[in-house]
């Protein structure tokens, strides 16, 4: 799950990623997901199921209850998406560190 892993498609580009943290994706990691991710003037979205949320929001990723190991889908579009998923998913690489 590495940059080269990022798809194009018709809606714009995606990312699978997997939550390494042992709590999952608590408010920490998710406020610091929203965080990095409001840095980025493309549209960002996740994907769990059959959820998808704004991923510029803290609370929207909290629903997501997402536990450790849970694989996620990074969506972007719009100017800088690449760049943005690139930067998001070195975040879940990290542990978000």
């Amino acid at each position: 799950m590495g940059a080269d892993d990022i798809l194009a498609d018709k809606s714009g580009y995606s990312l699978r990623v997997r939550v390494l943290n042992d709590q999952g994706l608590h408010a920490r990691p998710a406020a610091r997901l929203a965080q990095e991710a409001q840095k980025f003037a493309c549209d960002v979205h996740l994907r769990h199921d059959e959820a998808e949320v704004d991923a510029k929001s803290i609370l929207d990723i909290l629903t997501m209850a997402a536990g450790h190991g849970s694989e996620l889908e990074l969506r972007a579009q719009g100017p800088g998406a690449v760049d943005a998923l690139r930067h998001l998913g070195e975040l879940f690489r990290n542990r978000f560190r």
